[in-house]
C-alpha cells in the first residue's frame, strides 16, 4: 500500500499526506505499527530525517505514537476521540443517525461521481464482487457482509476527496455498525440493498452526479425504514414474525 513519495513539495509533508490518507482509508487501522523507519524509508523512497520529521509531525497531530522499544503505532485521530466522546454521552436515535447519513453521503456521492479514480471505482466494483459472493453462499456470514457494506459506503466518501467527511463516517458507521447486520437479516433485505447498490455503482461509473445522489439517498431511505420496522417487531408484545 505504500508508494514511493514525489519530489513535489515537501517530501515530509508529502509523507504526512500519505500516511493521514492511509489511516482515513482504513489501511491503517488504530493500533496498527508501522513498519521500522528503515524500513518506511526505503518503502517511500525517501531519507530518514524525512521519515523521522514526517512521524514527529503526525505524532503531534494525534495520528500516530511512538512507544519506545515497541515501534510507531496509530492511534485514533483527537478529533474523533472527542467526536465519540460527545456522541456518548447522548442518547442517539435511528431517526437521528439516519437523517446525519444523508447529510453526509448525498453530497458525498455527487463529489465521488465526478472525483472517483478509475483505481477508486475499480475497488467499488470488487467490494460489490465479493458481497456477490458471500450471498451466493446462501446462508452469507451477516458480520461479514456488513462489514463490506460500509466498505462500500466508506469507499465512496473516500472517493469524494474531502477528510473531514471520511472522518465523520467512520464515527456514523462505527455506530451502526452491529444494527446494520440485524437489518441485513431481515428476509429480503440484502437483495433489496444489492439492488441499491447496483444503482449506486452505475450513477458512479457513469459519472452522473444527479443519478448517484438519488440512488444513495434512496437507498438510505430504505434502509431507514427497515430498521425502524425491526425496531417495532422487537418491542414488547409485538406479534411474532410466522
Amino acid at each position: 500500500m505504500w508508494q514511493p513519495v514525489t519530489q513535489r513539495g515537501s517530501l515530509t509533508e508529502r509523507i504526512v499526506e500519505q500516511v493521514e490518507q492511509l489511516i482515513l482509508d482504513q489501511s491503517l487501522r488504530p493500533g496498527d505499527r508501522l513498519p521500522s523507519e528503515r524500513e518506511m524509508a526505503a518503502l517511500l523512497g525517501v531519507s530518514r530525517p524525512s521519515m523521522r520529521e514526517a512521524v514527529r509531525i503526525l505524532q503531534a497531530g494525534g495520528r500516530l505514537t511512538v512507544r519506545h522499544g515497541q515501534g510507531v503505532f496509530v492511534t485514533t485521530p483527537r478529533s474523533e476521540r472527542d467526536l465519540r466522546a460527545r456522541l456518548a454521552k447522548e442518547e442517539i436515535t435511528f431517526n437521528e443517525l439516519y437523517a446525519m447519513r444523508e447529510v453526509l453521503e448525498v453530497p458525498a456521492a455527487g463529489w465521488a461521481a465526478e472525483k472517483a479514480s478509475d483505481d477508486q471505482l475499480a475497488s467499488l466494483r470488487d467490494i460489490l464482487g465479493r458481497m456477490d459472493a458471500l450471498l451466493a453462499t446462501g446462508e452469507p456470514d451477516m458480520e461479514r457482509l456488513a462489514h463490506l457494506d460500509i466498505d462500500f459506503h466508506m469507499g465512496i466518501a473516500a472517493a469524494a476527496g474531502n477528510r473531514f467527511l471520511q472522518q465523520s463516517s467512520h464515527v456514523l458507521y462505527d455506530i451502526l455498525r452491529s444494527g446494520m447486520q440485524t437489518t441485513l437479516a431481515i428476509p429480503g433485505r440484502t437483495e433489496i440493498a444489492r439492488a441499491d447498490h447496483e444503482r449506486i455503482w452505475s450513477g458512479l461509473a457513469g459519472r452522473d452526479p444527479a443519478a448517484t445522489r438519488r440512488a444513495v439517498r434512496a437507498h438510505i431511505r430504505g434502509a431507514h425504514a427497515a430498521a425502524l420496522r425491526r425496531v417495532e417487531e422487537r418491542q414488547p408484545g409485538a406479534q411474532e414474525d410466522t
